[in-house]
């Protein structure tokens, strides 16, 4: 496997990333390398302050990046709409759509502001009416990308489209990983609708392995829960740096395709560099594509527009 890590990175100069959840773990490790490779790099964040101070961060260690901080909480729709309106309007375009910023392992069923199970909705449905919203903005752009983060949790998800969002019989692990489930089906539709219209968007997935970041502290589980888990990814995983690794190669590297899944090389793709990940054997139904995009639509309220060369040229 070759040694790839952030630091091949081809230069990034003339590219315009959105990354969300920009200000912790997987999502602050991407927006750093890609403002240390050229990109103008938009924060999106649900902390102004939090974000403007990673911001400056960047700035100390790169003098040069380019960075602008915008407010988003996709676990709020209303919040991702306002984004989209501003991002259209100040964007010339968008080059690169990192769809990262998540929660999980949540103990207690909860729900967003919108009504939808907490795991689903901030994973799942917010980027999903995200990216809708943003394909206009995406369509300026020449070669746009759109990356999944989603997670080697998939292959323990299951779709139950009659209780999608674990009304009855909730479980934080069963909910968080149907979620991230919810994000490689939607990478997949996503770029099956792509190529389909002959559409200049690239929907890529990429997952972390197992990463130390802030993620399981976060979880809100019981602390032995948490001391657990974070010794065992310190022993079987790798830092949140090596973890950003595939999901930048997915957003950057000139070898990948529309409906690629990357992930680390080792052993159960727990870490190491960038190769092509396995995608489950459920996770390969396009029917199960199909219906889950149609049910997000309902949910959400946002239709996708053509991703055709047509609509390209139209809004460009």
């Amino acid at each position: 496997m070759a040694r790839w890590t952030d630091t091949d990175i081809p230069d990034q100069t003339g590219r315009i990333a959105v990354v969300t959840g920009a200000t912790s773990g997987i999502g602050l490790e991407a927006a750093k390398a890609l403002a240390a490779h050229g990109a103008e790099v938009v924060l999106a964040v649900r902390d102004i302050a939090k974000g403007e101070r990673t911001a400056d961060a960047i700035r100390k260690a790169h003098k040069a990046a380019r960075l602008s901080v915008q407010k988003l909480d996709v676990a709020s729709l209303a919040s991702v709409r306002a984004f989209a309106e501003v991002a259209d309007e100040a964007l010339p375009r968008i080059d690169l759509l990192l769809n990262n910023a998540g929660l999980g392992l949540i103990p207690q069923r909860q729900v967003t502001a919108d009504g939808f199970e907490l795991q689903l909705g901030t994973n799942h449905l917010g980027h999903f009416a995200l990216t809708g919203l943003l394909i206009p903005t995406l369509l300026r752009a020449p070669k746009p990308r759109v990356v999944a983060i989603a997670s080697i949790a998939h292959n323990r998800g299951r779709m139950d489209f009659d209780d999608l969002q674990m009304v009855h019989g909730y479980a934080g692990r069963k909910s968080y990983n149907r979620s991230k489930l919810a994000n490689l089906l939607f990478a997949l539709e996503l770029a099956r609708r792509a190529a389909a219209e002959n559409s200049p968007i690239a929907s890529i997935a990429a997952h972390p392995g197992l990463s130390v970041t802030g993620f399981i502290g976060a979880s809100g589980m019981a602390g032995p829960i948490v001391q657990a888990g974070l010794l065992i990814s310190q022993i079987l995983g790798q830092s949140a740096q090596a973890g950003a690794w595939p999901g930048l190669y997915a957003a950057t590297m000139p070898d990948v395709k529309n409906g690629d899944y990357w992930g680390p090389h080792g052993i159960a793709e727990l870490r190491g560099y960038p190769r092509l990940a396995v995608v489950a054997a459920h996770a390969q139904r396009q029917a199960d594509w199909a219906r889950l995009w149609a049910m997000s639509e309902e949910l959400t309220g946002v239709s996708y527009p053509s991703l055709g060369r047509a609509a390209a040229a139209a809004v460009g």
